[in-house]
């Protein structure tokens, strides 16, 4: 039986197969150690034209009415709908240039500050009941890569334990992984605002405890596993140092998500916030999955 249908014959799949059939096989590595590492957006669900989680914030902001609030970004540009501001605040922190995410954090840190977790938890999944992509117009759980999916089963099938890795926040993913990926929450690693405690309750605080990208995907990765990963999946230049990490055990392999596919079936070509990592991927050994040519199928049918 083709564990992995969705994924043409070609340079990825024959380099998975060759990976899990090393690692399983005449360089075995013991089923603990065979760790699995994926981020989020844009790797194992759509990213554009904003991130699910983006999403469901705008949707706060736009309600906002604080004078001191409504004419500042990122309220101004969720209640005007020109959300270009996002998308391009997002697009600069991967090319370097944080000048406009600390507004972003800020905002997001505040949507929070002193809710309930368990109340929290119940609003992310009101919006995943009734929100759809913004321009596929299907529910969330639809616009998930079908070959990732395959991929996760494929590995959990040869020993792997596989987690979520991403610069969301994790119990937003949480509410969610299990469901759509398979993946129970205590497997997913991500951004955090603090939480306190009092009178039997856990709360958010007024603050994001760390922002998990870039060169802290490794630093939460020892924390939370405390194992190196010998695969990481990612799609942006954030994803980078996971990938190296990664790269740093014995057998291993880095997968990178490249979004070339212009033949219509709606996941729209980009390389924006990918550049880096991309030019660099022969060099680093990296191996490049390309949507158009390595995937038949992109979303579940």
């Amino acid at each position: 039986m083709d564990q992995l249908p969705s994924w043409r014959p070609g340079g990825a799949r024959t380099a998975i197969e060759s990976f899990v059939g090393r690692v399983t096989g005449e360089s075995e590595i013991p089923p603990e150690a065979r760790v699995a590492v994926f981020d989020n957006d844009g790797t194992l669900w759509t990213e554009k034209p904003m991130p699910t989680q983006l999403h469901f914030l705008v949707q706060q902001w736009a309600a906002v009415t604080d004078p001191a609030l409504v004419d500042t970004q990122p309220y101004a540009a969720a209640r005007s709908g020109n959300l270009a501001w996002l998308g391009d605040a997002i697009d600069k922190h991967y090319v370097g240039d944080d000048s406009d995410l600390g507004s972003l954090i800020a905002a997001i840190a505040r949507s929070t500050a002193g809710l309930n977790v368990e109340d929290y938890e119940a609003d992310v999944a009101r919006f995943y009941r009734e929100s759809q992509h913004l321009t596929l117009h299907k529910p969330y759980s639809a616009v998930v890569y079908q070959p990732m999916i395959e991929l996760l089963r494929y590995l959990e099938a040869n020993g792997f334990t596989c987690y979520i890795v991403t610069g969301g926040e994790r119990d937003f993913v949480r509410s969610i992984a299990n469901e759509y990926y398979g993946v129970p929450p205590e497997r997913v690693v991500g951004s955090a605002f603090g939480l306190e405690y009092e009178a039997g309750e856990v709360r958010y605080g007024p603050a994001l405890s760390f922002f998990d990208d870039g060169p802290e995907k490794p630093s939460r990765i020892w924390s939370r596993i405390g194992r190196r990963p010998i695969l990481a999946a990612g799609n942006s230049n954030g994803d980078a140092q996971m990938l190296e990490y990664a790269r740093g055990s014995g057998a291993s392999l880095s997968l990178v998500i490249h979004h070339d596919d212009d033949t219509g079936r709606g996941d729209s070509p980009y390389d924006k916030g990918a550049e880096k990592i991309l030019d660099s991927a022969t060099d680093a050994g990296i191996t490049v999955v390309s949507v158009r040519d390595d995937w038949a199928t992109v979303f579940p049918g």
